[in-house]
C-alpha cells in the first residue's frame, strides 16, 4: 500500500470514479488515503488527520488558486465534492453555504467562504501576504483585477461562449497590457519579493486564458516568464502532474 518514500499507492479506480461520485466526507481511512492522491497531498501517516477540508465542484474554476497555495507550502486537505450532480448540489449542499456559493474551506471550526477572502486568509497564515503596505496593495490590487476579468471570462463561458468567444478573445491584449506595466516596473520575481496568495490567483488566470487562446500572453514577455516561473516552482510542478489535477476540467460546462 505504501512507496519506498512513504506515499501511498494510486488506486486508478478510486481517481477515475469514487473521487468524484461520493458528495458526502471520506470517512473511510483507505479512502481518506486515496483522496489525498487526487489532491496530490503527500503525508505522513495513513490516517493523518488533514488541516483543511475544502467544498468545492469537481473543477478548477474559483477553487484552482487554493489547491495551488497548499500545494506549494505543503499544507493536507480533503476535498469533497459538492456537485456530483446539480441536483446533489441543489439538494444537499446549497443551503448549507453561507452565501449560497462554493468554495467552502473549514478550517478547524471556522467555515471560510468567499474565494478571494480564503486565499487572503490564507496569505496571512503562511506569510504570503508581502512585506509591508505597498506590496501589499499591489497584491489585493492585481487581486481586483483579476477578479474583474474572471468576472467577465465566467459570464462568456457559461452565457455567451458561442457568440461572444472570438470578441472576448479579442479584448484579452487590453486586460493583460497593465499588468505586464506593472510588473515590469516593479521589477520582482512574483507580484511582490517573495510568492504571494495574488500569484497564484494571477497565475490560474493566465493559465485558463492560455487554454482559451493559445499564444495570448505572447505579446507580453514579462507576463511569459512570470507565468512560467510561479508553474516552475517545485510543488507546482509536482501538483499539476497528479491525475486530479490532469483531469480537473477548468469549467463545469467543460467549456474552455
Amino acid at each position: 500500500m505504501w512507496l519506498s518514500d512513504g506515499h501511498p499507492v494510486i488506486r486508478p479506480s478510486v481517481l477515475q470514479s469514487d473521487f468524484y461520485s461520493s458528495p458526502g466526507r471520506l470517512n473511510n481511512c483507505i479512502q481518506l488515503i486515496d483522496l489525498h492522491v487526487v489532491n496530490h497531498i503527500p503525508f505522513k501517516g495513513a490516517c493523518e488527520m488533514t488541516e483543511y477540508t475544502f467544498y468545492y465542484f469537481p473543477v478548477r474554476g474559483r477553487g484552482e488558486a487554493i489547491r495551488m497555495l497548499w500545494a506549494d507550502v505543503g499544507a493536507s486537505y480533503e476535498e469533497i465534492n459538492v456537485a456530483p450532480s446539480v441536483e446533489v448540489w441543489q439538494q444537499q449542499w446549497k443551503h448549507k453555504m453561507p452565501f449560497g456559493q462554493a468554495p467552502m474551506v473549514k478550517h478547524g471550526d471556522q467555515e471560510l467562504v468567499q474565494s478571494n477572502a480564503i486565499l487572503r486568509y490564507l496569505g496571512r497564515k503562511y506569510d504570503l501576504y508581502g512585506d509591508g503596505p505597498l506590496e501589499q496593495y499591489r497584491m489585493d490590487m492585481l487581486t481586483d483585477h483579476v477578479e474583474d476579468i474572471r468576472s467577465e471570462y465566467s459570464r462568456m463561458i457559461y452565457h455567451n461562449y458561442d457568440n461572444g468567444k472570438d470578441e472576448y478573445i479579442k479584448s484579452i491584449p487590453t486586460k493583460f497590457a497593465p499588468v505586464e506595466k506593472f510588473l515590469k516596473s516593479w521589477g520582482n520575481e512574483y507580484i511582490g519579493k517573495k510568492i504571494s496568495f495574488a500569484d497564484y490567483n494571477l497565475c490560474d488566470l493566465l493559465d485558463i486564458h492560455e487554454v482559451l487562446s493559445p499564444g495570448c500572453l505572447a505579446q507580453f514577455p514579462s507576463l511569459t516568464a512570470y507565468h512560467a516561473r510561479v508553474l516552475a516552482r517545485p510543488h507546482i510542478q509536482a501538483y499539476r502532474k497528479s491525475e486530479g489535477f490532469k483531469t480537473r476540467p477548468i469549467n463545469f460546462n467543460g467549456k474552455q
